[in-house]
């Protein structure tokens, strides 16, 4: 379906998502936006919430359009520049402006990073998408294929893959400290929004859109819906056509330290248990195990999320008195156990004797460090520099472990996984899973 007001030449080219062709004007095709001094001229894709954040961290570069579906949600960044131009619909911006635009953020609900990473991509255009970096496995697999083609700087916004801890842990590992990794558990308070959702009742009460909110655009690629406040601002994580739950929501950040620091690739196997959810919504928690296998002559990792309240057995070397924090991931070694924070910016050996007993031998730090943190990084590499930590390359299969998970609650079995087929092998009709359909008029 085409939005009112956007001229055949503003839209996208449909194709497959195997071509994932994108046509834009030729004009644009040959112009890239200079920016005076050195400043990287940014458009921004989302200016609420964790859009505000991005446009908080990179405003010492030329903020050259905000883009936004909900005024009323983007109000305090609009007050706050006022001087920036503002679209709703991203295809308007990048048309418009696409020839002043050096590189774009994605901070929008999951089910719309694609499409919009794609259409900048397409361009030439520097990206940063929020995590997860798509809403489907697929998806995670395009854009990462496209962003090698076009030789772009991308990045997702896991911050913790630019941590201190993050890269303690890399240097343990491969130093030995932890000897032989073979079991990692990784937790989570979330879901905190409703998850479990069934079928929302309009039969006694039909709600109004907001004048400050474009339904349509905020929607999307989604199948078209009567408008319900329980989707929008922040509950429609809890709702599989627009967000990917609470392993979705987090598991980008509480696996990528583990994940980089053992030189992860993909899972073989994946097996899901979950509680209440529906045809349209999440559980409301789950515990879910993944099977690595051996690499490098590096042993086997199986590795369990928890999440909705569900906690992991405490390992013996965990301290009765110690507090279980509520987003947080042990790795537990031959030699040596490791809790991280949600965003490994912290990590500490347990119990705390034997981080005491090791801190005079622990090896120097040898992995370059991340000055300014995650958005200063993608700057750097925008600009010429060192491809960004979790570019997406990295950031792919990270995203995709991730919603694998998703794929095997909703499957309710055991799945076996071919990493480079990208298929179920061993329950065909579960793949349906691995992409989506997608409402015309977006370009997918």
């Amino acid at each position: 379906m085409k939005t009112p007001g956007i001229s055949r030449r503003s839209f996208l080219k449909t194709a497959s998502l195997a071509s994932a062709v994108v046509v834009f004007p030729e004009v644009m095709r040959s112009q890239q936006g200079q920016s005076p001094n050195n400043k990287l001229n940014v458009a921004f894709v989302g200016v609420g919430g964790r859009g505000a954040a991005a446009v908080a961290a990179l405003q010492t570069e030329n903020c050259v359009a905000f883009c936004d579906v909900d005024d009323a949600r983007a109000a305090k960044t609009f007050e706050k520049f006022p001087q920036v131009p503002r679209f709703r619909d991203f295809r308007k911006m990048l048309d418009q402006l696409g020839n002043r635009i050096d590189a774009v953020t994605v901070s929008t609900p999951d089910h719309m990073h694609f499409p919009i990473a794609m259409a900048a991509l397409a361009l030439g255009k520097h990206v940063f998408v929020e995590k997860p970096m798509s809403h489907t496995i697929a998806e995670a697999r395009k854009l990462a294929a496209v962003a090698r083609e076009k030789k772009v700087a991308t990045q997702m916004g896991n911050q913790g893959h630019a941590a201190e801890g993050t890269r303690l842990l890399k240097e343990w590992f491969q130093a030995g400290v932890l000897g032989e990794v073979r079991a990692i558990h990784s937790w989570t308070d979330r879901p905190i929004w409703p998850q479990g959702v069934k079928a929302l009742d309009h039969s006694k009460l039909m709600p109004v859109v907001p004048g400050t909110l474009d339904w349509d655009l905020w929607l999307g690629v989604a199948t078209a819906r009567e408008y319900d406040p329980a989707y929008l601002p922040f509950n429609w994580r809890g709702f599989w056509d627009f967000g990917t739950g609470a392993l979705g929501d987090m598991g980008c950040h509480m696996m990528d330290g583990a994940f980089w620091a053992l030189d992860l690739n993909a899972p073989t196997t994946i097996e899901a248990v979950s509680a209440n959810q529906t045809a349209m919504s999440p559980p409301t928690a789950s515990v879910v195990t993944y099977q690595f296998p051996a690499r490098g002559g590096r042993a086997a990792v199986k590795w369990v999320w928890y999440d909705g309240g569900m906690e992991p057995m405490l390992p013996p070397e965990f301290e009765e008195a110690r507090k279980l924090p509520d987003n947080s991931t042990f790795i537990l070694g031959s030699k040596a156990c490791v809790v991280a924070d949600a965003n490994y910016n912290s990590i500490r050996i347990f119990p705390e004797s034997r981080m005491q007993e090791l801190s005079d031998s622990l090896p120097p730090k040898t992995i370059p460090r991340v000055p300014g943190g995650h958005f200063a990084e993608w700057v750097r590499a925008c600009k010429g520099g060192v491809p960004a930590g979790s570019n997406f390359d990295h950031a792919s299969k990270v995203t995709e472990t991730c919603l694998l998970s998703n794929v095997a609650v909703r499957a309710r079995r055991r799945l076996e996984w071919d990493y480079a087929a990208m298929k179920v092998t061993n329950l065909p009709a579960a793949n349906e899973f691995v992409t989506k359909p997608y409402r015309e008029g977006f370009g997918i």
